[in-house]
């Protein structure tokens, strides 16, 4: 499969030509930060790869994930400055939600949760207005008086949707979660719409750095369909993100299977997020994807 070229943030924000764009009211701004700088018309989507991310036992390694973090935020946001990138997103009177997932096999991971609370914490966000939770949202007080959700899961085959998304991520913000399985979870985006999550996610963060690519039965794991891919996918638009996530996965299962293998059911909760309840977009035609880093079995 051929590679595309890599493009850095230096040449991305030296070479592109940006507009000024509102990313949406919900941002609330503090007035010492200017709004996000993005390509009119285009969902702008970062991919961040690193292949020195994992430790000799698989493990994410804490110093690399914060530098991959910071290279995929300053190019989404056009800042050269992490923490400037992130006052872009989050103000210091926010009350931070990060929402994990604490699937035990390939969780968030501790890594990624703990550098995106240090650059919450680096725009003025005090320690006790940030949370870190999955399954216990609805009752966590934080989540409860939250302004702002940063949305993090690591991408998985999934056996009721397909793919383990960053739209399903938020099924734990309803008390119901299994009545949205039906029909390949297809309805998972109206779960945006609920009071405790609308409007408030400010960031994106699919973890690309072992994503399952194939599964057999409910919550099944197997290490040998789990491949090293290094990397995270960033963005304000988790419709975009995920769709790049799912191509990401295809193309890893056609070249393991060798030949084209659909996933089974389909992750059509993506397309249907656009398309249905136009949470966000899912064609490619409309997503500005940036590449930064290790582009071997880019895949995309």
């Amino acid at each position: 499969m051929s590679l595309k070229k890599v493009i850095t943030r230096r040449q991305f924000i030296k070479d592109s030509s940006i507009v000024t764009a509102t990313v949406g009211t919900a941002l609330l701004l503090g007035a010492q930060e200017s709004p996000v700088l993005k390509p009119a018309g285009k969902s702008r989507v970062v991919l961040v790869r690193n292949q020195d991310v994992l430790d000799a036992d698989g493990n994410p390694k804490d110093e690399v994930v914060l530098e991959m973090l910071d290279a995929g935020v300053t190019a989404l946001t056009g800042k050269k400055d992490p923490v400037g990138a992130w006052k872009t997103i989050v103000k210091p009177t926010d009350i931070v939600g990060i929402k994990s997932n604490v699937w035990n096999y390939l969780p968030t991971t501790t890594q990624v949760e703990q550098a995106l609370k240090k650059r919450v914490m680096d725009t003025g966000v005090k320690e006790a207005s940030i949370g870190i939770d999955d399954r216990g949202v609805i009752g966590n007080p934080i989540f409860q008086k939250s302004t702002a959700l940063i949305n993090a899961r690591p991408m998985r085959s999934h056996h009721w949707s397909g793919v383990g998304s960053l739209i399903k991520n938020y099924i734990m913000f309803i008390p119901d979660p299994l009545s949205y399985h039906p029909d390949s979870c297809a309805s998972l985006a109206s779960i945006w719409e609920k009071p405790m999550v609308k409007g408030k996610t400010r960031l994106n963060v699919l973890v690309m750095l072992t994503p399952q690519f194939h599964c057999v039965g409910p919550h099944s794991f197997n290490p040998k369909y789990v491949w090293k891919y290094y990397g995270l996918l960033l963005g304000f638009d988790p419709v975009s993100v995920d769709a790049n996530g799912l191509r990401i996965i295809e193309a890893i299962r056609k070249g393991y299977f060798a030949e084209d293998r659909p996933l089974d059911p389909p992750a059509k909760h993506i397309a249907i997020a656009d398309t249905r309840y136009h949470l966000g977009t899912a064609d490619p035609a409309k997503i500005e994807l940036i590449k930064i880093g290790y582009d071997k079995d880019i895949f995309i």
